[in-house]
């Protein structure tokens, strides 16, 4: 029984041009810089979610954390899940 090439060829040539345009969107990004300021600021969030608004200064700010550790079986090997984002919102009217 012979092979239809046909939906094949076309399930490869999708993939290949999603994957193709992954590289080449990546290859345009810049390098991401590291700043040791920046990383020990979100080492210090606090876990979960905070909201805060400064009606003085029509600012408000978020931040937030999730931290997991995620283990394969009982107490087998697993790797840690740490993300964390500040956020600022600031709006300033410009007309009297």
């Amino acid at each position: 029984m012979a092979l239809p090439l046909a939906p094949v060829a076309s399930v490869v040539l999708r993939y290949g041009l999603v994957a193709l345009a992954a590289y080449a969107a990546a290859r345009r990004l810049p390098e991401a810089v590291r700043s040791q300021p920046l990383e020990d600021a979100l080492d210090e969030v606090p876990e979960g979610m905070a909201y805060r608004e400064d009606a003085l200064n029509n600012e408000r700010r978020m931040s937030g954390r999730f931290r997991r550790v995620v283990r394969f079986g009982g107490l087998g090997k697993g790797f840690e899940v740490d993300g964390a984002v500040i956020g600022r919102l600031k709006v300033r009217k410009l007309w009297d």
